[in-house]
């Protein structure tokens, strides 16, 4: 057999192979209650020119912090330890699960991060003071993080809403799930512990995204 077409016959083998490890599915990452601050409420939780320490990077510039606070709802209802996740933002914002909603007696909306505006109401009480929050507590909604070179492959583009499965030993189906596309993003969805907990996954297990109820495949 002539050496080109070797090369041309295992080259297509190798560009299969991969296409299928690549079509594996997307990473997931479970997230746990938590919130962010912005530099005026960092600093009345925690002190005058106080700057939050990393624990662990998450995505980009994003990583959980040492720091944590306790929340407090208007029923004076509490769960303490709640992690700081950085860097600071305009916004300070509570995440909590379904399941946090009934220790703490509210009823914030499943919104995606950053729309706030209606969310429900929550203090925070950090070492050195408090702050209440009229809005700003939500349940986040399922997302994936998308960089621009993976969101080209399949097709999809920034806020399109899609479909995915996880394949496990308790398949499950979540519909309109929203994609975000950015450059400092890892490709990952993102679940609260709620849904982890009731489909079985784990961070670092897979979904695939559907379409007309089959997997997606690159486009």
């Amino acid at each position: 057999m002539d050496n080109n077409l070797q090369d041309m016959i295992a080259k297509a083998v190798v560009d299969i192979i991969k296409q299928k490890e690549d079509n594996k599915g997307i990473k997931v990452g479970v997230s746990a209650r938590h919130v962010h601050l912005s530099q005026e409420h960092l600093e009345i939780l925690f002190g005058k020119g106080h700057e939050l320490t990393v624990k662990k990077m998450l995505m980009g510039d994003q990583f959980a912090a040492e720091e944590c606070v306790t929340l407090v709802s208007p029923s004076l209802r509490t769960i303490e330890g709640v992690r700081v996740l950085g860097p600071v933002r305009k916004q300070s914002q509570v995440e909590i699960s379904r399941t946090d909603t009934f220790k703490l007696k509210v009823s914030p909306p499943v919104r995606p991060s950053g729309e706030l505006k209606g969310s429900a109401p929550m203090a925070l009480v950090g070492p050195k003071g408090s702050i209440f929050l009229n809005e700003g507590c939500i349940i986040a909604n399922r997302h994936i993080h998308m960089t621009p070179a993976e969101a080209e492959k399949y097709g999809i583009k920034d806020n399109d809403i899609v479909d995915v499965e996880i394949q496990n030993s308790k398949p499950t189906r979540f519909y309109n799930v929203q994609v975000r596309v950015r450059e400092d993003f890892n490709t990952e969805m993102h679940i609260d512990t709620d849904d982890a907990n009731a489909c079985a996954i784990k961070t670092g297990d897979r979904v695939v995204i559907l379409e007309n109820n089959h997997i997606r495949l690159f486009v």
